[in-house]
């Protein structure tokens, strides 16, 4: 296989395109089919909570906690992982470890079903596919600072979320034709057929990243001490935020900010598929689909403005900016009834989305010491960090849902953390 240099437009573009291969489990999975489904079986037999370990349990709540378990999984398991990857240099392993995980797992979601005797089968295949997704993650967004140079870096990040909205849109066309060929309970059967698509997808396409991302397996070996080399290499981390004054306060308002951005992004679909008033059960697949749509071919133009806009402007300014469109959007969030409610507010999603995401990311690469070697315990530290977020946003989120039975009240709340994370990032040094 030929070796290319750092900065190689082949070798970018190579990294860029597994956006295009994984993001369809965030489009299908996490953000459309998949909420379509699980409310489905919801309404199929007219029930409103599922009995799980002598607990009743709303099923938003219900999602949200298992969702919340999965990002608690990857926050401990990811520092033991990339430890390793740093010692052994082997993390295009873990990245495609990660990535069969998940992609099979999303084809077993076609046996997905809220049975009492298939329920914890059916969990447990959501949340190993939701650890293959972020778990891979980890390791992707680690390569960033060895493959590209400083100013290249911001480019080739809105590039690859660019080719993720791209990517996954086409699949859920292809998949809502299906759903949209059949009648009734048919649709069902399409919506599982989905699930395997993804998974065949994700690995199909992730191909072309893995044969050019460079291997930098070394001889060393493993042995007992090595698990945690992850944790310790996260406290010499933290121990150089003390000497690392922006990273530090980029760091404390991505946290804060991040919580509330991933958990709006998991739940929305969930919120559309059950608060919306659609009308019925076809309006409702149709309306949905269309609105998440909406976002994620927004989110291309977003993700474009933001690069442009942090260009001029610089990360830090874009990044307050942004903090302060998503309390506005969450606030008009708590009044929508309507389809047209939902489609406004899907549209507004959309054009901050891909921004906070692709300008997050390569903030924070811009950042790191420019001669640091273990760029994966740097990022690991930032994926540690996104996930415990997720992990307290999605736990508040469903313990509001649940206890007082109004999601509206849930994505209220969601405002506090972008108001503090604004309010932090005031702190950042702006260069």
């Amino acid at each position: 296989m030929q070796q290319f240099q750092k900065g190689d437009s082949k070798l970018l573009n190579a990294w860029a395109f597994y956006d295009w291969a994984n993001s369809v489990y965030a489009l299908v999975i996490s953000s459309t089919i998949f909420p379509l489904y699980y409310g489905a079986l919801f309404r199929q037999k007219n029930i409103e909570e599922i009995a799980l370990f002598g607990l009743s349990i709303r099923s938003e709540a219900l999602i949200s906690y298992v969702t919340a378990l999965g990002f608690l999984i990857i926050a401990f398991i990811s520092p033991l992982l990339s430890g390793i990857a740093d010692y052994l240099g082997n993390k295009k392993f873990f990245l495609k470890l990660f990535c069969y995980v998940g992609a099979i797992s999303c084809m077993s979601l076609y046996f997905f079903s809220i049975d009492d005797e298939k329920v914890i089968f059916s969990l447990v295949s959501y949340l190993l596919a939701l650890i293959g997704f972020w778990g891979s993650l980890v390791f992707y967004n680690s390569y960033l600072p060895d493959i590209a140079h400083k100013e290249q870096q911001d480019k080739i990040s809105a590039k690859g979320f660019s080719l993720g909205y791209v990517g996954s849109v086409i699949l859920l066309l292809i998949c809502l034709a299906m759903v949209m060929s059949v009648e009734d309970d048919q649709k069902l059967q399409m919506m599982q057929y989905s699930f395997l698509l993804v998974g065949f997808w994700w690995i199909g396409f992730s191909q072309y990243t893995y044969y050019y991302l460079p291997d930098n397996k070394n001889s060393n070996k493993l042995h007992r001490n090595l698990l945690f080399n992850g944790f310790k290499e996260l406290r010499k981390v933290w121990h150089q935020l003390k000497e690392l004054k922006p990273l530090r306060r980029y760091l404390a308002a991505f946290f804060v900010y991040s919580m509330a951005v991933q958990t709006i992004m998991i739940v929305a679909a969930y919120f559309g598929e059950k608060e919306v008033q659609w009308g019925s059960d076809s309006k409702r697949t149709m309306g949905l689909i269309v609105s998440i749509l909406l976002i994620q071919l927004i989110a291309v133009l977003g993700a474009w403005l933001t690069s442009k806009a942090s260009a001029k402007f610089g990360n830090i300014k874009v990044l307050i900016f942004i903090n302060f469109c998503w309390i506005l959007i969450c606030t008009y969030a708590y009044f929508v009834i309507t389809p047209n409610d939902f489609y406004i507010a899907a549209a507004f999603v959309g054009l901050v989305m891909g921004g906070v995401q692709s300008l997050s990311r390569s903030t924070y690469s811009k950042f790191i010491p420019e001669n640091t070697v273990d760029t994966t315990s740097f990022f690991s530290f930032y994926d540690v960090a996104e996930k415990i977020g997720i992990v307290i946003g999605m736990f508040t989120y469903g313990y509001i849902a649940d206890v007082t039975g109004k999601i509206q009240n849930a994505i209220l709340f969601l405002i506090l953390f972008f108001v503090v994370g604004l309010l932090l990032l005031l702190r950042v040094p702006k260069k």
